[in-house]
């Protein structure tokens, strides 16, 4: 009797992975759509200085142009978490491995922009948690399924 080996490689992982992509990717959309007004700003704002670290306060939020980008970021974070959620049901059967591309390549552009930005805006410890995030998000999809 030999025992099977399990493995992580298959559409059906891959398909259920995309699913935690998208609530990774979406769940920011939210917290920063409440930034964009003063009385409900306090999550986005101590996110922005968590990933500013040190948490010292000094993320203040207090600009109409920053809350403005909070507004444009949670739509977009929203609006490309459900479209991974939606390729993973809708499409992902039919385009196994150009989905699977296509969320990577999407999430490897956003970290290559969102460090690159977040060094040159005075923020490198944002890489930090970019890399954390850049890890779950992609998962096991780094590499094509074992078929």
């Amino acid at each position: 009797m030999t025992k099977e080996k399990k493995s992580f490689r298959t559409h059906n992982f891959y398909k259920f992975w995309l699913k935690i992509t998208a609530i990774v990717v979406g769940s920011f959309g939210p917290v920063f759509f409440l930034g964009s007004m003063e009385a409900s700003m306090e999550p986005a704002r101590w996110t922005l200085d968590l990933l500013s670290w040190p948490l010292d306060g000094s993320a203040t939020y207090s600009s109409g142009d920053t809350r403005f980008l909070s507004a444009l970021a949670g739509g977009f974070l929203m609006g490309w978490g459900a479209t991974i959620w939606m390729l993973s049901t809708k499409v992902y059967d039919k385009a196994p491995e150009a989905i699977r591309q296509a969320v990577v390549i999407g999430v490897l552009f956003w970290f290559v922009f969102d460090t690159g930005g977040s060094i040159a805006s005075g923020n490198p410890s944002n890489a930090f948690f970019n890399i954390l995030v850049l890890l779950l998000a992609v998962g096991p999809m780094w590499v094509a399924v074992k078929e």
